[in-house]
């Protein structure tokens, strides 16, 4: 049993398929400090971090869905992550790059965030992207 389990491992690692590690991925060009460190608990899987970045009644959407932003991020954080980012705009509130996701693979998206005043994150969208 213990060799095939170490067959099937350095089968993975051969053909050059991920394990559960993807690399890390470069944040130098999200200037915004709040939307970076967000990405930064996004990639981390840390649910603390995430969500003390976001409002009490903080919104979000999918591809323009209305989802229930607490929920959908339990489910998520650790299964869902950047793998590049390509660009930003809008002063880094919005972020466009290669997403890797456990449930539907990978593709392009985008994540907009919006910020109040006092530094917390009252809405995200976020959906598949054409760039």
């Amino acid at each position: 049993m213990k060799t095939l389990i170490m067959g099937l491992f350095f089968t993975c690692f051969a053909c050059g398929h991920p394990t559960n590690k993807l690399e890390k991925v470069n944040l130098d060009k999200i200037k915004n400090q709040t939307v970076k460190k967000a990405i930064e608990a996004l990639q981390n899987a840390d649910e603390i971090a995430w969500f003390s970045l976001f409002s009490e009644n903080a919104q979000l959407y999918d591809d323009g869905s209305k989802k229930n932003f607490k929920s959908f991020f339990r489910r998520a954080l650790g299964h869902e992550q950047f793998t590049s980012i390509d660009k930003t705009e809008n002063n880094s509130l919005d972020i466009y790059g290669k997403f890797h996701s456990d449930l539907w693979g990978n593709f392009k998206t985008y994540f907009k965030f919006q910020i109040n005043k006092e530094g917390k994150i009252t809405r995200l969208d976020i959906g598949q992207a054409n760039y």
